[in-house]
């Protein structure tokens, strides 16, 4: 790749920073979309609950995106891994891994956020495909089935609450001694949740399906599927390099344009977002995409 200065660096190329890349594209931009090809739903199956997509894969949806994408020739991919970036008088200076370096005026962050996995063998293997995050996202695939949810405290009780929606056949193991108040235990007994209180070794499963959870006291439960949602950090630490703010729960800052709090910085999707879909990382990805150009369009007037 011959050409150094853009004037949208995005990094990140999975549904947001492809999103982000058409709408910017469409606007005539000088585009890079520096990409690393692992996005974290790499291993789910199936894309559930976005419309004219539902079922496919997410590696067939990011394809498609990238090819429809590539239309526009303003837009240009590069496959690697950004380590260092700096802002400069007019813009920004982005490194990468393999020593390339790209200028930009803008940059959008669109690079999501990695989850940080308990110490639960088959945990990681199941993730995404039986271990699930999201209800809206793979509920209706599991509705009715044999459901454990593994979180404590209010999150514990909420969770419950809302996985219930799917499936009445339901268990809580908290991982350890409960942190649910009294009134929280007895109105989940009251809608027939058990709660289990036992530290899980292991998830047994056939090719990330699981089968049984096994607590290390030697008892096992057998599920169909699991609920979780494990802690998680950015997947990409330029962002707070650069100076932008993380909010209590570690998601990039922004405002209701996608703005970062350091001028001329932009992020979207996932990194954002405790509502972690496909469907919401395009919407945020499309706007954070006009956004930019806007400002592009303004700072020449």
């Amino acid at each position: 790749m011959n050409q150094k200065n853009f004037e949208v660096v995005i990094i990140g190329g999975s549904y947001s920073g492809l999103s982000a890349a058409m709408s910017l594209g469409r606007s005539l931009r000088q585009v890079l979309v520096i990409d690393s090809g692992l996005p974290c739903n790499r291993q789910t199956p199936h894309s559930h609950n976005f419309i004219t997509h539902d079922g496919e894969t997410p590696a067939a949806i990011s394809a498609n995106a990238r090819l429809q994408v590539g239309f526009y020739k303003t837009v240009q991919f590069y496959k690697g891994i950004a380590i260092d970036g700096a802002k400069t008088p007019n813009g920004f200076e982005i490194k990468t891994e393999s020593e390339e370096l790209f200028i930009s005026k803008k940059l959008l962050f669109a690079t999501g956020v990695k989850d940080l996995f308990p110490e639960i063998k088959g945990f990681e293997e199941c993730w995404g495909i039986s271990v699930l995050h999201c209800p809206y996202c793979h509920g209706y695939e599991v509705k009715n089935k044999k459901t454990a949810i593994v979180a404590n405290g209010e999150m514990g009780f909420e969770y419950a609450k809302l996985i219930s929606n799917w499936t009445k056949n339901l268990e809580l193991c908290t991982n350890g001694k409960s942190q649910l108040n009294s009134e929280q235990t007895q109105i989940l007994k009251n809608h027939g949740i058990s709660i289990l209180e036992g530290e899980i070794d292991s998830f047994e499963h056939t090719l990330g399906y699981i089968s049984n959870i096994v607590f290390k006291n030697g008892e096992k439960i057998a599920v169909k599927a699991v609920y979780a949602r494990p802690p998680f950090e950015q997947h990409c630490p330029l962002p707070q390099t650069l100076g932008c703010e993380l909010n209590e729960q570690g998601l990039i800052k922004v405002d209701f344009m996608q703005k970062t709090s350091v001028s001329g910085i932009y992020a979207s999707g996932d990194a954002t977002t405790q509502m972690r879909s496909v469907a919401l990382a395009v919407s945020s990805g499309s706007f954070a995409g006009a956004a930019i150009n806007k400002e592009l369009i303004d700072e020449k007037f």
